[in-house]
């Protein structure tokens, strides 16, 4: 029948069940289920007392609220959730892992971007706007240049409109309007976009052209003005017409074969459950080593996913540098979550709870797996711009949107999404390429779901097996040889920006 039961560490006083086991089934170690115990959750290895830890990962989950018996269901309604990690008590640089697996190849087919940072993956027309304002000629307008245009200029791949809330009726000086700006400024300048982007504006609004974009931008070969143009038509008719003259420039792009140095990815999960912090997301932690050793750049994000495991992530902090601002990120965030008199517990949805997490602390010790055990070079605010290559942590919400938008800015050209649950999640930018964590998931959405870890649970695959398997299927993807089923069928969630600044 396979495997039952999963124990991570052998500290671990729960396991998680490989399928859902009825009442009686003997588990291990002669150990019956007192309860019906559903695919993923946890059953009670020992008796618990009220007080004492529950342990997984090695690490508390939580305090059992009441006493536990040896075989019985823990669920998400029997933990108190514990203290956070202590911020300004960390320790850096203590484990830095420098032998890290080799990968198969270090090179990839990708379009060169000189002097704009890493190479593309995908060769679009990108459209960038100041202001929702504008949103709805353009939407017309890009069905036009996709109808009309487009086919005349087979090596471009699409064309996507950047369209967002922000830009007018928001408190534009505030402290914090830095990152959506920030944002904006950066996805202008995005890989894909071969600095052909064009910028659409209304003209009269906060977010102004002086502000997001420099000098090379701010041109008339790049930017449509509506408020200058006589009505509907001459709009329409001049946002073709450059969108003409950038396709054919954007046309003479061509793949060549470039070092795994010029390649940027995104790692994030979403829709996750216990089996994810056991086989997506430790293979893509696995294929992120590889792709690191070959000189990449990866980028793992989602502040309340790291929160609890931050003293983890800071003892792969390179120095004392990045540790701090690791510790600054984090800090915050706590205030930020805090303002909105809420905690980091407001993370689980519905489904995490129901596919065995029953915490944030467990959601979290299982999405870092995802960022393997190379060296972090790095930390950024939400949307900048890395300047070093390596393991980067990217601070993030952990919303699935706006986790995607804030990586887009920060430069990925290709995301891998780990999922437990099942999501269609895409984006217009750059091509993501789904992990799921279960057989059941693949078997489930075989037509959206690129690669399955979940033999790794019953036992039929490694996570190195499945890691080199995931590397192969980015470099595949990166070098356009092959598209994921989001790009197939063209699932692309809206680009969302992070705005913790007042809206006027």
């Amino acid at each position: 029948m396979g495997n039952r039961y999963i124990k991570i560490n052998e500290n671990d006083n729960v396991a998680i069940t490989v399928n859902a086991i009825p009442a009686g089934t003997i588990v291990m170690d002669a150990i019956p289920a007192n309860q019906d115990i559903a695919q993923g959750h946890k059953i009670a290895l020992c008796n618990i007392g009220e007080g004492e830890p529950i342990i997984r990962y090695g690490v508390t989950l939580g305090y059992a609220l009441h006493s536990i018996k040896k075989g019985d269901w823990i669920n998400e309604h029997m933990l108190k959730l514990p203290i956070p990690p202590a911020l300004d008590e960390m320790e850096f640089a203590t484990n830095l892992i420098k032998d890290l697996p080799e990968p198969p190849v270090r090179t990839f087919m990708g379009y060169p971007n000189k002097n704009r940072g890493y190479a593309g993956t995908r060769n679009i027309l990108g459209i960038v706007t100041t202001v929702q304002c504008v949103t709805g000629i353009l939407n017309n307008a890009v069905k036009r240049i996709k109808q009309e245009l487009l086919p005349k200029y087979p090596n471009v791949d699409d064309v996507v409109e950047i369209n967002h809330t922000y830009g007018c009726g928001v408190a534009i000086n505030a402290p914090e309007a830095k990152i959506p700006i920030r944002m904006l400024q950066n996805m202008v300048k995005h890989p894909n976009f071969g600095g052909e982007t064009m910028i659409i504006s209304l003209g009269c609004e906060k977010l102004t052209l002086e502000m997001l974009l420099d000098e090379e931008y701010n041109t008339p070969d790049n930017v449509v003005i509506f408020q200058n143009e006589m009505g509907h038509q001459a709009i329409m008719a001049e946002i073709i017409r450059m969108a003409e003259n950038k396709l054919k420039k954007l046309n003479e792009r061509v793949r060549v074969e470039l070092p795994l140095s010029e390649l940027c990815i995104g790692l994030q999960c979403g829709g996750s459950d216990a089996f994810s912090g056991v086989t997506a997301n430790p293979s893509a932690g696995f294929a992120a080593d590889m792709l690191v050793n070959a000189g990449a750049t990866v980028m793992f994000s989602e502040v309340t996913e790291v929160r609890d495991g931050v003293h983890i992530i800071a003892e792969r902090c390179v120095n004392e540098e990045v540790g701090k601002k690791l510790a600054d990120e984090m800090k915050w965030y706590d205030q930020y979550l805090n303002n909105g008199q809420v905690d980091r517990s407001a993370n689980p949805t519905p489904g995490n709870k129901k596919g065995g997490l029953s915490n944030i602390v467990e959601k979290a010790m299982g999405s870092i797996a995802k960022s393997g055990k190379s060296p972090i070079v790095e930390v950024l605010s939400p949307g900048e711009r890395p300047t070093k290559k390596g393991m980067i942590f990217a601070a993030t919400p952990a919303s699935d949107f706006v986790c995607g938008s804030c990586q887009l800015s920060s430069g990925i050209t290709l995301q891998v999404f780990m999922t437990g649950r099942g999501t269609p999640y895409g984006l217009a930018t750059a091509p993501v390429i789904k992990v799921c964590s279960r057989n059941d998931m693949k078997d489930m959405w075989q037509d959206l779901i690129d690669v399955n870890a979940g033999p790794i649970a019953t036992g039929e695959a490694t996570i190195q097996e499945i890691g080199t398997l995931l590397f192969n299927e980015i470099i595949d993807v990166a070098s356009g040889r092959k598209q994921t089923f989001a790009e197939e069928y063209e699932i692309y969630n809206d680009f969302t920006l992070f705005n913790p600044a007042p809206i006027t």
